[in-house]
């Protein structure tokens, strides 16, 4: 048994001892195609693995605006209290995050073993939930402009 197999058995440990239903089925998924040798799955998965799981959490939290007859009061509420100006805010800071984290990822690809890592020790420890690695890097790329800033 290679290598590989023995990582993402560790994977689908870590998410068996986290709770993680989603992170255990992405394992076993990934031991399968493995195991049955469809390589060419994962250059696909690599590239457009991303884009379909934001699409799908884009849908999730869009549906209640098609399916609630109140959703554009609700939402125009929403603009007129505190918590919804800062959730305003809050999605602004965490996608101007997200494209600092693409930037960090596509010139430093080998930086997204050590924020795997994080995750699965948020995961297990802090019972957070892997939204993915854009998140990490963003926050990591956030870290580093502060690091160099306050060493420079």
């Amino acid at each position: 048994m290679g290598k590989e197999y023995i990582l993402i058995l560790i994977v689908f440990s870590l998410g068996v001892l986290a709770k993680s239903d989603l992170l255990s089925l992405a394992a076993v998924i990934l031991f399968i195609l493995k195991a049955l040798h469809l390589h060419s799955i994962f250059p696909i998965l690599e590239d457009k693995g991303l884009d379909l799981g934001l699409l799908f959490l884009i849908l999730a939290v869009l549906t209640p605006l098609i399916t609630d007859d109140n959703g554009l009061s609700e939402l125009v509420t929403a603009f007129k209290s505190p918590v919804g100006i800062l959730a305003l805010l809050g999605g602004l800071l965490a996608t101007k995050l997200n494209g600092m984290g693409l930037e960090l990822l596509e010139t430093e690809p080998h930086l997204i073993v050590q924020m795997v890592l994080g995750s699965l020790i948020g995961i297990i420890f802090l019972d957070g939930i892997p939204v993915g690695p854009l998140m990490a890097g963003g926050l990591t790329a956030l870290f580093f402009q502060l690091f160099r800033f306050f060493i420079s």
